[in-house]
């Protein structure tokens, strides 16, 4: 495997840095994690994207979250098949084996996947329909919502901004078609939140169900 090389310096100094100050000054809790195991309370599904950072925001420490990444936040609808299934995965081992009690999906602004989405479903994007296009058939999860952006206004940019939106609510709806999610929600030990970050200001806004739209908190 002389293909992989070793990490660059630039990484190791930092590393370094923080073996000798946050992980010496936080060794104990470190220990207790490793000999205790790990017991989040929530699990968070995020955006790849580099500029949002749920640990952060929350101000959390290193236990406190489970999280799972992937492009523009989406949990696709539950299918049991032979497919690679990491998110669906990530949702089976929180709920069921690390028995989180909140699941929360948080979406973003200026999200490079919901844009590609939209240019996608527009016909803008014929590289995104191929087959071979990973990044495609993973936003496919999300045509529902591009079909309700596009009614909420004329404008391209509102479409996008809405479908930003969408992608935390089709999320939210493709939770509850996993039987074990809907089961713990039915019984009231498990609950599901719906946040979207603005990565320019630094504003959080939540879905409120009983508004039927997301305010700022």
């Amino acid at each position: 495997m002389d293909f992989a090389k070793p990490l660059p310096n630039s990484l190791v100094k930092r590393y370094q840095g923080w073996r000798a100050t946050t992980y010496s000054e936080n060794k104990s809790w470190y220990m207790k994690l490793a000999d205790e195991g790990q017991h989040p309370r929530g699990l968070i599904i995020s955006c790849c994207d580099s500029r949002v950072n749920a640990t952060s925001l929350f101000g959390a420490d290193t236990g406190e979250f489970f999280i799972h990444r992937n492009i523009a936040n989406l949990v696709p609808p539950y299918e049991p098949n032979r497919d690679y299934h990491g998110t669906s995965a990530a949702i089976e081992y929180a709920v069921n084996t690390l028995r989180v009690v909140n699941v929360i999906i948080m979406g973003h602004t200026q999200c490079g996947g919901v844009a590609g989405c939209h240019a996608m479903c527009s016909g803008q994007a014929p590289e995104l329909e191929e087959d071979t296009s990973f990044v495609g058939r993973w936003m496919d999860i999300l045509r529902p919502g591009f079909e309700r952006a596009v009614k909420s206004s004329e404008k391209e940019e509102e479409q996008v901004k809405e479908l930003e939106r969408q992608s935390v609510l089709v999320s939210l709806e493709n939770l509850m078609t996993f039987p074990f999610v809907r089961e713990r929600v039915e019984a009231e030990d498990l609950t599901l939140h719906g946040i979207s970050v603005n990565i320019k200001s630094g504003e959080l806004s939540h879905y409120d169900p009983s508004l039927g739209q997301f305010v700022e908190i």
